[in-house]
């Protein structure tokens, strides 16, 4: 749990089963329900000992995890971790619909209108805005968690994947890439993000997996990149040396899909590597310490660990370290929801307004995306609900948890727990999926065949 001083100023995080001894004492105030932060009343930072935490992040595409952690000489201890889930998605089919719109105004009889291009330059550094909200909310949140906690490192992903190591036709510098303890992670991190993690030739997941050769080497298949997919110890061991028509002789349709995402691109991680290199120049501009590491280590950690596969724990192996000694249970989910809009009408499947929004945001007290606790003592929802409230003039209300959607709660029934700030929260357990390479003969999380 976080604290904070007297004054507002964090202070060495604490755990849960004190927390609660320090509220019930009265020493202690709730400052925020979620996540959970105390405020000491008899207590300031100069008063107390703090050793400082470090914030480890794994960017993502879809999702980024962050991980609050304590070093001692190298071992890490996980105190806090935190999913955080991007809308990058909704806002590039809002910009689709918006571009679709002014496509139709342009198109129709209106009156004419001179063309505009002198306010089209993009300036240096520029980001798509659904590349840059990936950027402005995981800084978002490293902003809160210095606020909360005392930071004093972070470390971070600058790349995916090493394209050094990656590269081909020329020696690669430097003995760990030649014959380290890292020779082989950045390949087999690439290929885990392009092919999903399953066998490409029987789609099995959570199975562990092996390099394969599209074209075996022994009929003259390299090995590049576009080259090598994923398969299972059956596929691979019936394949072997056959070449890919004839082993996938009568699945013409996979055939071709696996051809075709071999000399694919990995777009996410195009996207992800341009918005970790922003990301990277927003932490360096908070003047903390800021330490980079790749995917390939990562990886790397996390088989000396024997740790499940998650974006959290990704988040506590990201850079050098020499240990992980514990990390917590439970996950907080925070879910990118948005602030609401600035439409005032709904349309209908033809474009047409069908109704019109009322322009009152509060509804006896609530506003929609308000963090709620209900308490139904009697009918089809008795129970206790928490979660986002979505309000109606009628005074039901609707409260979205964990479980699912519960309509129609009456007003009386809820009580305020934190004000609407553009997240969803749940929680979920911290995975407990094995690494899809486990320990092999060639080393940790490794497992290869030369066919």
């Amino acid at each position: 749990m976080f604290v904070l001083d007297s004054r507002g100023r964090p202070v060495q995080p604490t755990s849960p089963a004190y927390a609660r001894k320090l509220l019930r004492s009265g020493r202690a105030v709730v400052h925020r329900h979620t996540p959970f932060v105390i405020r000491l009343k008899d207590r300031t930072a100069a008063d107390s000992v703090v050793a400082g935490v470090q914030v480890g992040i794994d960017p993502g595409s879809k999702h980024t995890g962050l991980a609050v952690f304590t070093d001692r000489d190298g071992s890490r201890t996980g105190r806090y971790a935190l999913q955080l889930d991007h809308r990058g998605g909704a806002i590039r089919d809002k910009l689709t619909a918006r571009s679709r719109y002014r496509r139709r105004r342009r198109s129709k009889n209106l009156r004419y209108r001179a063309p505009r291009f002198s306010n089209r330059t993009k300036p240096k550094g520029w980001l798509a805005p659904s590349l840059r909200h990936r950027v402005d909310t995981t800084m978002s949140w490293v902003t809160r968690l210095t606020r909360w906690a005392p930071v004093t490192a972070v470390h971070v992903e600058r790349v995916a994947f090493d394209t050094h190591a990656l590269s081909a036709g020329r020696p690669l510098e430097g003995v760990e890439y030649q014959q380290g303890t890292l020779a082989g992670y950045e390949v087999r991190e690439y290929l885990l993000a392009k092919w999903g993690r399953a066998c490409a030739y029987c789609g099995k997941q959570d199975v562990p997996l092996n390099l394969d050769h599209i074209h075996p080497r022994s009929r003259g298949g390299s090995d590049r990149i576009s080259n090598l997919t994923l398969a299972c110890i059956g596929c691979n061991q019936a394949k072997n040396a056959t070449p890919i028509e004839e082993f996938l002789k009568g699945r013409s349709a996979l055939l071709t899909k696996i051809l075709r995402q071999a000399k694919a691109p990995l777009r996410d991680a195009a996207a992800v590597n341009t918005t970790r290199w922003a990301l990277w120049r927003a932490l360096v501009a908070t003047a903390l310490p800021v330490h980079t590491s790749s995917g390939g280590r990562t990886k790397w950690n996390r088989s000396l660990t024997q740790a499940p596969k998650s974006h959290t724990l990704d988040a506590l192996h990201v850079g050098h370290l020499g240990g992980v000694t514990a990390w917590p249970s439970t996950v907080l989910v925070v879910t990118a929801t948005g602030r609401g809009t600035y439409a005032r009408t709904r349309t209908d499947r033809y474009g047409f307004p069908r109704l019109r929004l009322p322009r009152t945001k509060q509804v006896k007290g609530f506003a929609t995306g308000d963090l709620v606790r209900a308490v139904v003592p009697s009918g089809k929802k008795t129970g206790v609900h928490c979660g986002r409230v979505a309000v109606r003039s009628t005074g039901s209300f609707n409260i979205t948890t964990r479980h699912g959607t519960v309509q129609g709660i009456h007003h009386r029934h809820i009580r305020l727990l934190q004000r609407a700030d553009g997240y969803g929260y749940t929680t979920h357990p911290e995975t407990r999926r094995r690494a899809a390479f486990p320990p092999g003969p060639e080393g940790p999380g490794l497992h290869a065949r030369g066919n």
